[in-house]
């Protein structure tokens, strides 16, 4: 059986009329299963959850063309959160481990509208680790999606079952089984097919769509290059150049589901790599002063809810797990 999300519809319909939308009530049904299980298996691993912020002076400064929406707040210039990654790290003084549903607003380039994976708005489910490396929070990611669809395969399986899904295609990862390889390996499997795929950069949309195509268990993705991803995430020291970072990607073509880093928290470092990626230092005195006073090192991640929801339910976009979708460059209630 084919497993590949298949191109839909570019356009969702009518706001009245997706929200009276049978697929659309299954989705939800699917992501609020997703969620208490999601709520429940992080308290269960002894974090706490917290509510983020909305605004603030500054941001996650984003990448792929993606820009944060700007907020007049009493005179002041400040922006909507893409991300709430800064205040993860200073929350850590008095949560060492916590997590966020954490609403996100990116501006995404018009043309990502028909990849079926991009929304302006969205949510994570955001999760931060004080003291942890790498594989304590890839361990983490794993629980959390193997949890996931374990829980939601036993408490709605009539509904997946009803949008196409087969209990056999989740095995892999009911099981805990998940594949690593490097974001060199990566790059070298996509140049042996014939993807032009930077060495110096993130993967492209096309090159993780193959690769998560090529995948019948979800993998993880490490160690990505240097300058490829924000100044937050820490380098090697022991490999310079290199990132201690990672992707989550689903298979059967459902691509990224979580990115992840250890963080950087020594402050001059931190400076240095905003610097060195042409960020103004000036612009985030706040989250300056907490580095300086002394945040926590963590590890942490972020795995995207809708994408979450589009891969449990198999769906082809994620404008049909959103209730009130926002695509990039389309104008909508």
């Amino acid at each position: 059986m084919d497993h590949t999300p298949q191109p839909g519809p570019a356009l969702p319909p009518p706001l009245g009329e997706h929200l009276r939308s049978p697929q659309l009530r299954a989705a939800m049904l699917v992501q609020q299963e997703a969620l208490q299980a999601a709520r429940d298996h992080l308290r269960r691993e002894g974090f706490t959850e917290l509510l983020p912020p909305l605004v603030g002076p500054v941001t996650d400064p984003g990448g792929r063309g993606a820009k944060a929406l700007d907020v007049d707040y009493y005179g002041r210039p400040y922006k909507l959160m893409t991300s709430a990654i800064l205040y993860k790290q200073a929350s850590l003084h008095g949560f060492p481990k916590l997590f966020y549903i954490a609403p996100n607003v990116r501006v995404e380039p018009e043309e990502t509208a028909t990849t079926g994976r991009h929304l302006v708005e969205f949510h994570q489910i955001d999760v931060e680790m004080a003291g942890a490396r790498r594989e304590d929070v890839q361990e983490i990611a794993a629980g959390l999606l193997t949890h996931v669809a374990e829980h939601v395969w036993s408490a709605v399986p009539d509904i997946l079952t009803g949008l196409g899904r087969l209990e056999a295609d989740f095995a892999d990862i009911r099981s805990g089984k998940y594949d690593v390889c490097t974001h060199q390996e990566a790059i070298s499997r996509l140049l042996a097919i014939g993807h032009p795929q930077s060495p110096d950069s993130e993967i492209d949309w096309t090159g993780e769509r193959l690769l998560s195509l090529e995948s019948d268990r979800p993998f993880f993705v490490n160690d990505y290059p240097k300058g490829s991803r924000g100044f937050y995430d820490r380098e090697d020291p022991e490999r310079p150049g290199v990132l201690r970072n990672f992707d989550l990607i689903a298979p059967h073509g459902y691509g990224e589901l979580v990115s992840g880093s250890e963080r950087e928290s020594d402050y001059a470092t931190i400076v240095t790599r905003m610097r060195e990626s042409g960020e103004n230092p000036a612009k985030y005195a706040w989250y300056l002063k907490e580095a300086r006073e002394g945040i926590p090192a963590s590890a942490g991640f972020g795995m995207g809810l809708q994408r979450l929801v589009r891969f449990l339910t198999g769906l082809d976009s994620l404008w049909q797990v959103s209730a009130y979708p926002k695509l990039p460059g389309v104008v909508a209630p």
